[in-house]
This record gives structure tokens, sequence and C-alpha cells, in this order.
């Protein structure tokens, strides 16, 4: 890759630097917004089309499978983020990271969980606590003193491939530079800074369907995808494409359940609550109280794998209330006496929890499904840092056992990132090892 590239982003003329950051100069402030009837986006990988003019013929429409196919993020591009650029990964059932120490996973797991806190409504600032950081390595600024990031993903679903790209401005503030929402080689929402002493970006959405637009501005601190049912009315064809789309991306980047399970939290009896695991597992004790009360085949299936990700017998996970309110959590071994799960080793934790995480759902899961589309017809993606961390070779098959059930079953996807060797799981089928390099 050049040195330096420059391509016609969603704010104007989009310099890319040495190491893929992103400024828009006087020039590109000055510019317009571009026109979706006139202007075509570069395709790439997964965009599932050629490019074309965006007010040429509705390429899209509903893929095999009809309304049933549920929305996905079936490609994640890094294309100026922290140590990556230009990266594109092709997300399957089952997606391993695997590399050494150093080679970016947790950024391309950031960059995903970032996506999804816009997708959900989240401003910049939350998602991007420390904006300096996710800026390429080495990244110059401008004379104006701006540095930035760009990253997006692809959608499958009901209407077909849709593509979502995003450039931020994290230096001197953060902000959205641009925006582009893509289906079928159309532009269906572009935005950028037209004023950059504005608060705002000037966005452009298909409106007529002879390639009428209408213009508008929206917060620059928002993803416009995500506002876009509050100013869309749908009264025309265009306008119901454009709603689509946006639909597709905003549901699956929603259903996102973060998960690193921490030990240390998980081993004192939990505090008795909505019995919904949280991101570090620490109130596994409750939920499991709930699970064996509510789902008994679900809970079957979470002791078989207890017999095989724990030393010794397994005969049941039972839990209980004590005398103060708090749930304890214990395996039960037949013959012998209950192990407490507080005696349990860190890996044997982490096994169980990811256990109970790739059995269960939304319901289950803290985390909030979308309220547009009813269950089956959403797919939960687990990010899973540190995935292997502390497991065995036989806790680690276990688990990919369970992702693949999951996943083939269309309900639950998995992205988590794994040690230099992804041992056992390459040439899996519904699972894809991805190998970075520091």
């Amino acid at each position: 890759m050049d040195a330096t590239t420059a391509t016609s982003g969603p704010a104007g003329p989009v310099t890319t630097g040495p190491a893929g950051s992103v400024t828009t100069g006087p020039a590109a402030a000055r510019a317009r917004v571009p026109d979706p009837r006139t202007y075509a986006w570069p395709t790439g990988p997964g965009s599932g089309s050629s490019a074309s003019a965006p007010g040429g013929p509705a390429a899209e429409g509903p893929v095999a499978g009809g309304p049933q196919l549920r929305a996905g993020v079936s490609e994640l591009r890094l294309s100026a983020f922290g140590r990556h650029r230009g990266m594109g990964v092709a997300l399957g059932p089952v997606t391993l990271l695997a590399g050494p120490s150093g080679s970016g996973k947790s950024q391309v797991l950031a960059a995903y969980a970032a996506l999804a806190g816009l997708g959900g409504g989240a401003g910049l600032a939350e998602v991007f606590p420390e904006p300096a950081a996710c800026v390429p390595d080495g990244s110059l600024p401008d004379a104006a003193g701006r540095r930035g990031f760009r990253i997006g993903c692809t959608v499958d679903g009901p209407v077909g491939p849709v593509r979502l790209d995003l450039a931020v401005q994290a230096q001197p503030g953060l902000r959205i530079a641009g925006e582009r929402l893509s289906a079928g080689g159309r532009t269906l929402l572009a935005t950028g800074l037209r004023d950059p002493a504005r608060r705002a970006v000037e966005a452009v959405w298909l409106s007529g369907d002879a390639g009428g637009v209408t213009r508008a501005p929206l917060p620059d601190d928002r993803l416009g995808t995500a506002l876009l049912a509050l100013r869309v009315a749908g009264r025309t064809e265009a306008e119901r494409r454009v709603l689509a789309a946006a639909e597709q991306v905003v549901v699956a980047l929603r259903s996102v359940y973060a998960c690193d399970p921490r030990p240390d939290r998980m081993r004192a009896p939990a505090a008795p609550g909505g019995g919904r695991l949280a991101g570090d597992c620490g109130n596994l004790a409750d939920v499991l109280h709930r699970t064996r009360r509510e789902c008994g085949t679900r809970h079957a299936l979470l002791v078989h794998a207890a017999r095989a990700g724990c030393a010794g017998p397994v005969q049941d996970l039972a839990a209980r209330v004590l005398a103060d309110g708090r749930v304890a959590a214990e395996l039960v071994r037949g013959t012998g006496p209950a192990t407490a799960l507080g005696r349990l080793g860190d890996g044997e934790l982490r096994f169980l929890a990811l256990a109970l995480v790739l059995l269960t759902g939304p319901g289950v899961l803290a985390v909030e499904p979308a309220a547009e589309l009813p269950s089956a017809r959403q797919t939960l993606t687990v990010l899973a840092d540190g995935f292997d961390r502390a497991l065995d070779a036989r806790q680690r098959a276990e688990l990919v056992r369970l992702a693949r059930l999951s996943g083939g079953r269309g309900h639950l996807r998995l992205v988590a990132a794994v040690g230099e060797e992804a041992v056992g799981a390459r040439g899996l089928p519904e699972v894809s090892v991805v190998d970075l390099v520091p």
C-alpha cells in the first residue's frame, strides 16, 4: 500500500497519511456531501456487488432464505485503526483470531464492540474512551492538527449485503468525519463535515423513487444509520429501502455480547439479581440458579459440558440461596462431597462461564436484543477476548464444539481471540481461523 493515498470520502477528499491517518482539509470542509444519485464508493470484499451508479436500477432484493434470513455481520473492516490498515476480516459462525501478543487481536474485537455500541445509539465518547489509541500507528496530523481512523462492516440479511463505512476524527476533537451506508452498489446514506465549526454533519439520503434525496443535519457524535428511523417516514419505495438497510445493520450490530470471564469475581457467592450474566461473569452462581429452575434442557447440556471440561465426576450443577440472601453454586459429585465454585481453578471457572454463554441467549445474557424483530430472526454475536486463557486442550475443544453447535443453528456467532495456534480448530466445518502477526 502506498505511503500516502487520497480517496473521495463522505466529507469530500479524505487524506490517508503515512500510517492510515484520516484528515479532512479545508477543501474538504467546503465541499458538499456527495449526492447519492451520482456518487459511487469503491466496493471491496463483502460488498456483494460491483460498483454502479447509486441512481441506477436497484440491484438489491431478498437473497436466498427470504424474510426469515437472520441479519449478521459477515465482514469487519479496519481500514485504518490502531496497528491495522486495509484489513478485512470475514466472519462466519465461529471466527477465531489467532496470533501472539501484540498482533492486534484485542483491537479487532474493540472495533466490533465500538460499532455495536454506536448501532445501539451510544455516543462516540462512550465507545471510544481513548480515541487517540485508535489512530493508526505512526499517523501524522495535518496542518490543523487533525488525526482519525476508519472502520466499517458488511451485514448480510433479508435485503442482501449492506455496507457501513465510518470515518472518525479523533483529534483535536472526537467527531464523525463521514459515514456511508450502501447496498447493491447504491449509496443510501452519506454524511460529512461541511462546516467544521458546527457540531453537526450534513446527511444526504435517498428519498424519492426517481432518485431524489433529502438533506438534513445530524449530530456529529452519533451514528447516522441508527438515527434514520427517527428521520425517515418511509413514504416512498426509496425511503423504505433506506430504512430496511439501516434496520438490518442496526439489528445485527446491537445483538452483541462482549464476554471476558473473571475467575476472581466468580468465586464468592453472588448477590441475587435478574439472573442475567454480566460480561465478567461475576454473577455466575445467580444465573446458574435461574437456568436450573427455568430451563431443564439447557441446564442438562451445561452439565454434560461440565463433565467434559471439569476434573473429576460431575453429576449436576447446583445453586442454593444462603441465609444472607446471596447465591452459592457447586459441582455435585455424586458419591463424593460437592465442590463449591470458589474451590475450582481459573480454567474450570472460565470454562463453565463460557459454556453457559454459548448455550444460552439474550434472555440470560446481559444484552438488550433489538426490539424491531422477534428473537427468532436475530443472531447474537459473542465477542470473547482471551477465549482460551487458562484452558487446556480438552476444554478448548469442548467450547469450540458448543460454539459450532450454536452457530450451526444460526442463533449465535462467536468471534474470539485465541493464542498463536488455534490447536484442533483448523479445518473444522463452520470454523474460520484468522492469523494475525505483529
